[in-house]
């Protein structure tokens, strides 16, 4: 028996507000394949599963004035948002990896629709970006970040003011690690291209007459889709095991 079923609505809203806000950007569950109704079940019984934990931090906070409650709305929400953003950076990331790793090895035909987002994307990025989340997902990197958010109620206090600062230096070691990482997966591919280039460009010099960027571009794409044969499986292992450092400390 309940004995405050308002006050446990309240409560339970307030838990959903950054669970749901968490669920709103996080990778897949964000895809525009995912009808919204679902994320909608998906955070609600995320909310009713972490309650009990949080009882004691949550419950006391609702007997306060309506302009209380709705600040805590809006900050819990925000919160939510943010942890969602910092696993949606990462992924972005390799978005960004992926299309370097198309450009360089000349895989560059018209885009065609994305499998996860409503979008238009070149193919080998798309698979890539595909791989690269299934990958997180059999590794469950759900469960770090949910298990992240239900810590933050100890580093982010419920009810307190939220640190914008320390949010905005938290967005920016995410991009430099996301990046450096990004970097150093398609950096094989970087070399690759250069090398390439620079070859055909001596070539092209030694003969002017011969029409050498449209003869090699078969050549590129050849040992491009080599090296990508070779070096995936490393390449999105890699992405995945990176993927926790995001949240330590967090």
């Amino acid at each position: 028996m309940i004995s405050d079923p308002q006050g446990t609505v309240l409560a339970l809203f307030l838990v959903f507000c950054r669970i749901g806000g968490c669920v709103l950007t996080l990778p897949g569950f964000s895809s525009a394949r995912v009808p919204e109704q679902l994320r909608v079940f998906i955070a609600g019984a995320l909310s009713l599963a972490v309650l009990p934990v949080l009882w004691d931090t949550v419950y006391p906070s609702v007997h306060t004035s309506s302009g209380t409650y709705i600040g805590l709305i809006f900050s819990e929400s925000l919160i939510g948002v943010m942890y969602g953003m910092l696993a949606r950076l990462y992924t972005l990331g390799l978005q960004f990896a992926a299309s370097i790793v198309s450009m360089m090895v000349g895989y560059t035909q018209p885009s065609t629709t994305d499998v996860v987002e409503d979008s238009a994307e070149i193919s080998l990025t798309a698979f890539i970006m595909m791989t690269g989340l299934m990958v997180l997902f059999i590794m469950d990197f759900h469960h770090i970040v949910f298990r992240a958010l239900i810590d933050s109620y100890t580093t982010m206090p419920f009810g307190g003011l939220m640190q914008m600062r320390s949010t905005l230096i938290t967005f920016t070691d995410t991009l430099e690690q996301t990046t450096y990482i990004m970097l150093r997966l398609s950096s094989p591919y970087l070399i690759y291209g250069l090398i390439f280039n620079v070859s055909i460009g001596f070539i092209n010099k030694l003969a002017p007459q011969i029409p050498v960027y449209f003869i090699s571009t078969p050549y590129l794409l050849m040992g491009g889709l080599f090296l990508l044969y070779f070096s995936i499986a490393a390449m999105i292992s890699q992405f995945g095991q990176s993927f926790a450092a995001l949240y330590v400390g967090r």
